[in-house]
Formats: C-alpha cells, sequence, structure tokens
C-alpha cells in the first residue's frame, strides 16, 4: 500500500501526488542511508530535521531499520518558534543555548551514533529582525554546538546531509511561480542532484564518488603550496596547509564506516594554511546564515586574517559572525567546484549552503578538517595547528567561484600552473 505525505496541501500539483514523487523520496531515504551515511548493523542514528521534512524523516527513519539500526532518535524543530524567540524573547535569553542538548548529541556521537541531518530552511526567516538579537543567538548556539562540532570535523563518526523541499525554501528559489509548483519544482532538482533518479542511484553514486576522488587524488600529485584566485573584486592567494590532502566525495570515518557527507557533492576540498592567506574576495552568491541573507560580502585578508569586512546586505550580521572567536576570522577549508557541475548547470541560485557550494568555489571560515591532511586521524589539535589548521566555533561556507573565476596553483618554487580557467577545469 503507498503510502501518501504530507504534501497533500499542495493537491493542485500533481507531480506531488504520483507514484513517481513517493518512488524518489524512498530513493531519497534509501541513497541518504547507504551511500550517504553508511550506517552499520547494531549502530544508532541521531537525526535532526524540521517539522517540514517529515514525510522524508520518517522514510529515512524506515530505512535506517531495514538496515539493522538499534534505534533512531530526530530531533524536530520548528523554525518559527525560532522567529517567535527574536520577536518576544527577553534580552538575556538571547545569549542563551540548550548545552545541555548539545552535549547529549556529543555523548551519542562518542558512543557510537551516527549523524544525519535533513537541510530545507527558510533562507530569509530571521531576515527582517534585528541583527544584533540574530547574532547573538548565532554565537550562543555556536559555543554550545562545539562538543558535538568537534566530533564531526574530526571525522569520529560516519555522518552526512541531505535536502527536503520546503514551501518556504521553494518560493524563495521560484519566487514568480505558485508554491504548489515551486515546490513540485524543487523537489525533481533535489531528486535530480541527489541522482535519486537515475536507473540505480547507488550504482550512479559509486561511479560520482570514484570520479571525485580522482579528481582529488591528481590535485594531491601536485602538492601545490597555495591557490591564486582571480576575477571580478577577488585578486586572493590560499597557502594550503603543511602535508594538506585534498579530499572529495566519501571519506572513511575513524570509527571505519565509509561515508559520503554531503549529498549531493560535486566539490573537491582541503586545508588552508590558517596564517597565509592575503588579499581580497568577494562573494559570487548570497550566503543563508542561520535564517539571515548576507549578500555581496567582500573581505581583504593579511597574515591569513579577515582585516576588513563589508557586504551589501546583512553586514552586521556577518561582523558578529567572525567575531566568534580568534579562528573566525581565518579559513579552515577552500573547495574547488567546476561551472560544468549539475547543480551550476541548472542556472538556479538555491540561497542553500549545500546546493550553493556545490555550484561554485567557495571557501570556510572557521573549523578545519583533520581528515583533509595526511594521517591526520593520528595528529593531536596541537599537531594540526603546527600545521596550520585553524580552529574555531564556526565552520561557514560561502562562495567565490564563477564564470568569471580562474585559479592558478602555485608551486612551492613560485611557479604558476592553470588549474580552473573560467570555472572550468583545465
Amino acid at each position: 500500500m503507498m503510502v501518501m505525505t504530507s504534501t497533500t496541501a499542495f493537491a493542485k500539483e500533481p507531480f506531488l501526488q504520483s507514484p513517481e514523487f513517493e518512488e524518489n523520496l524512498d530513493r531519497l531515504a534509501q541513497v541518504a542511508v547507504r551511500c550517504g551515511l553508511g550506517l552499520a548493523p547494531g549502530q544508532e542514528l541521531l537525526m535532526t530535521a524540521t517539522l517540514d521534512a517529515v514525510p522524508l524523516a520518517r522514510r529515512i527513519t524506515e530505512h535506517a531499520y531495514k538496515a539493522g539500526a538499534s534505534l533512531v532518535t530526530t530531533l524536530f524543530s520548528d523554525e518559527q518558534a525560532a522567529l517567535l524567540r527574536v520577536q518576544h524573547g527577553s534580552d538575556a535569553s538571547f545569549d542563551t543555548a540548550p548545552s545541555w542538548l548539545y552535549e547529549a548529541m556529543a555523548q551519542a556521537y562518542r558512543s557510537g551514533a551516527a549523524r544525519l541531518a535533513i537541510a530545507g530552511n527558510d533562507p530569509s526567516l530571521l531576515s527582517k529582525e534585528d541583527p544584533e538579537k540574530v547574532s547573538r543567538v548565532n554565537q550562543a548556539t555556536s559555543k554550545a554546538y562545539r562538543p558535538a562540532l568537534e566530533l564531526i570535523a574530526r571525522h569520529e563518526i560516519n555522518w552526512t546531509i541531505v535536502s527536503t523541499a520546503t514551501p518556504a525554501w521553494a518560493t524563495a528559489v521560484f519566487p514568480d511561480l505558485p508554491q504548489d509548483k515551486a515546490l513540485a519544482r524543487l523537489w525533481k532538482v533535489i531528486f535530480s542532484a541527489s541522482r535519486v533518479d537515475r536507473p540505480d542511484p547507488v550504482v550512479a553514486w559509486k561511479e560520482h564518488d570514484a570520479a571525485l576522488h580522482a579528481r582529488a587524488g591528481r590535485l594531491n600529485q601536485k602538492r601545490y603550496a597555495a591557490l591564486h584566485f582571480r576575477g571580478p573584486g577577488t585578486d586572493l592567494r590560499v597557502g594550503l596547509a603543511e602535508g594538506h590532502l585534498w579530499l572529495g566525495g566519501g571519506t572513511k570515518a575513524r570509527n571505519g564506516r565509509y561515508c559520503i557527507p554531503n549529498l549531493p557533492t560535486e566539490e573537491v576540498f582541503t586545508t588552508p594554511h590558517k596564517d597565509r592567506v592575503e588579499g581580497r574576495v568577494t562573494s559570487t552568491k548570497p550566503l543563508s546564515y542561520q535564517g539571515t541573507l548576507i549578500e555581496e560580502i567582500s573581505v581583504r585578508f593579511e597574515a591569513g586574517k579577515i582585516v576588513e569586512a563589508t557586504a551589501a546586505r546583512g553586514e552586521q550580521v556577518l561582523r558578529r559572525m567572525i567575531e566568534s572567536d580568534e579562528g573566525a576570522r581565518r579559513l579552515g577549508e577552500v573547495s574547488l567546484v567546476p561551472q560544468s557541475s549539475p547543480i551550476a548547470s541548472s542556472g538556479l541560485l538555491f540561497m542553500n549552503t549545500l546546493f550553493d557550494e556545490n555550484a561554485a568555489s567557495h571557501i570556510a571560515l572557521g573549523q578545519a578538517y583533520s581528515s583533509c591532511f595526511e594521517n591526520g586521524e593520528s595528529l593531536s589539535p596541537e599537531q594540526l595547528t603546527a600545521q596550520g589548521a585553524n580552529h574555531s566555533l564556526i565552520h561557514v561556507d560561502w562562495m567565490i567561484g564563477s564564470s568569471r573565476i580562474d585559479v592558478d596553483g602555485l608551486t612551492g618554487t613560485g611557479a604558476s600552473e592553470p588549474v580552473m580557467r573560467s570555472g572550468e577545469w583545465v
């Protein structure tokens, strides 16, 4: 018997009521568990989602138990509750976060639980609210989440992120369409980008994963000392950490499980040296940061640290973000994505980091990944720092690539080699 989802609220759109939709939703759940998460028999799963994600969360729960999960625990959040807090909360409440909850999540990971997040938030939820309040909430949350984030950043566990279409997100991406048609259109894009509309999605992911590993392998052979990004508003040299390792696609977590952390993914990425970033860079897509849109970001780095930061919209939130701690002004990741990636080729602005970061090369402020180092699993925090790894409460990706951006690789002797031209691999 076919189990219909809560999309019955959008009955005008035939696709959302079709067997094709139900099959693809089920396939997305299977891919999330089998390819993204690599869930082990007997392993617990901790999942987070918004209320709009209930249909997909239930499908994932079903397939997790079919894969042998011992327990699936889902923490649902209500975006409207977050809005009500900013609108009506007392001043002292904006510096408060449920540290007990995040510590419990960290304890679950220490005990071996896998982590799955379903993304699909309203990109403009808090854009009209007081940016000072929003920034204080974000900073308090980042501090409380630190124990769990460190375990994820070190890949102590297998984890992944998938997306669900939601009415608010769909309307933001397709503002000229009626909401039901926008929702159907966004679901089709998610299914395509997540490769669940292929004859065998699992095989499709294995082939794509192998291609990303091959690209990362070629960059690892080059052993570039730095990358040089050039384009409108951008002249940026990103020094790479000592012993850096390019990754792409899936990775083996320290618990031995193979996972693909992002579904979809089109990037290859590594760790910059926290003290060797110089120049100016301008964002090429808006950043949706915890309910606020930050547009036309322009920052200047000296000795690895942001010394100037402006934005056409959301500048106060940007400034508070980079003041989270010392490491928030430094880079923890640099990623390369070609303009020919399926997500970039769609021509859509998703206002969702999971999608937009796979449509353009990007950098991330904040925490570095230890997995992006040779033998990173055996290095202590002090050793990682000595090799150039950054440490921070945050890890925020924002896009700097486009068809107008060139990237060169700089060798240890100072020679320059073309890596990307007009956003495409050379």
